[in-house]
């Protein structure tokens, strides 16, 4: 007789391939490594946005000796959640819960934590970084768990799970977040549930994924008592960015989107890049961000096929229309937002951030824009974490936010 765990693995196989096969947009071109059982899409997904698929305990490490797991409770979650294009796809996250009972006003909140640039590569996300102690987001959660919170992170489409991860996507990434909040609402055990007063904060790729999400939210998940949100240096406008980033130190976060729009879309790079560019674009596919250093100062004029640098290209059907739906700010978020830039941000420029801001605001949402001096991109996210705190004790308090946006 075959042994339940056998049965299990052929199991797991036979939904992998059954997913493999129905992978289209998203689908990769650079043979993905074996990546663990857990991560594996079933041959049927749940009917519903944001059910949960399986769980697994996680190692959640922020210092050497592990003491944050007698506070917290931290779960590995794959969860349903739609692509861009409407399909239904699996994706992976981690849930984090104090162990702490909650104190505050009602039910213990939970915020949709959209994690920054992580990688291409599965193994670059955050639901194994955790365990493996070299999660560089743990240090802007620590305060939100510190407070009682419980948080919700998307690893996003792809990043983890079978196919590219469609980086930059701004539907699919907001999507990502907002079903990771609904499966932290299912878990049991947690003291969430589907009336947990919600809140939603990231910086640099994870801003572009929680502004992206504030704008979705009314339509795509009515259900969720979204109070407000925290978005900081959100590249709101990708040629803008992509420009800034051309021949720079950040370079590969370009390359990066590159990668993954063309993969969302299904878009064939090979007729508009040389064989640098092609081997260039593979390469990003299988590095995290720990690798970025590798593009630094490379032009992506020595890459195309032209030699004309990726702003042209954007310029250009198709991708121009593709870059042009990525746009942050054309829609008005339902709650208040907090957007936080700083004015030496060397990656997104500060004018992309403020654009969005007044943007939002001319469509009559209430936003507070607010401007620091933090040394460079990652130096940003150091005033973000700080104000953050205090926006959602007020949101979740029921307290107004004032906005500046006569100042915008």
């Amino acid at each position: 007789m075959r042994s339940a765990g056998a049965t299990a693995t052929l199991t797991i196989l036979l939904c992998t391939v059954l997913a493999a096969l129905g992978t289209s947009s998203a689908s990769a071109v650079v043979p993905e490594p074996p990546r663990p059982a857990f991560y594996e899409t079933p041959a049927t997904l749940p009917s519903a946005n944001g059910a949960v698929i399986r769980t697994e305990e996680v190692d959640f490490l922020l210092d050497p000796l592990d003491a944050t797991s007698l506070v917290r409770n931290a779960t590995r979650v794959l969860y349903r959640t739609t692509n861009r294009t409407g399909r239904a796809i699996a994706a992976s996250g981690t849930v984090l819960v104090p162990t702490t009972p909650w104190v505050g006003v009602g039910t213990r909140p939970v915020i949709g934590y959209a994690p920054g640039t992580q990688g291409m590569a599965d193994r670059c996300a955050p639901s194994r970084l955790f365990s493996e102690g070299i999660e560089y987001e743990g240090v802007g959660i620590e305060g939100l768990l510190q407070r009682g919170y419980a948080v919700a992170m998307p690893d996003y489409e792809g990043l983890g799970t079978v196919g590219v991860h469609t980086y930059m996507d701004r539907v699919s990434q907001g999507r990502a977040t907002l079903d990771v909040v609904r499966a932290a609402q299912r878990l049991t055990d947690t003291g969430l549930s589907t009336t947990s007063p919600v809140g939603l904060m990231g910086y640099s790729q994870g801003g572009g994924a929680a502004a992206s999400a504030a704008e979705l939210a009314p339509t795509y998940a009515p259900d969720l008592k979204v109070k407000g949100a925290v978005v900081g240096a959100v590249p709101a406008d990708l040629e803008k960015v992509a420009t800034n980033l051309d021949g720079g130190l950040y370079s590969a976060f370009a390359f990066f989107a590159l990668r993954g729009l063309s993969a969302s879309y299904d878009v064939d790079l090979s007729p508009y890049l040389n064989d640098r560019g092609r081997a260039t674009s593979d390469q990003v596919e299988t590095e995290c961000v720990f690798d970025l250093l590798d593009h630094s100062f490379v032009k992506s004029s020595s890459l195309s096929a032209n030699g004309q640098p990726m702003s042209t290209l954007m310029s250009a059907e198709p991708f121009r229309s593709i870059v042009e739906a990525q746009r942050i700010g054309t829609i008005k978020p339902a709650f208040p937002v907090l957007v936080t830039h700083s004015a030496l941000d060397d990656v997104i420029p500060y004018s992309v951030g403020k654009a969005m801001a007044r943007s939002w605001c001319g469509k009559g949402a209430n936003v507070y824009f607010s401007t620091n001096v933090a040394p460079l991109h990652v130096g940003g996210i150091v005033p973000q974490t700080a104000e953050a705190l205090p926006f959602f004790e007020a949101r979740f308090a029921g307290l107004p936010q004032v906005s500046n946006c006569w100042l915008v």
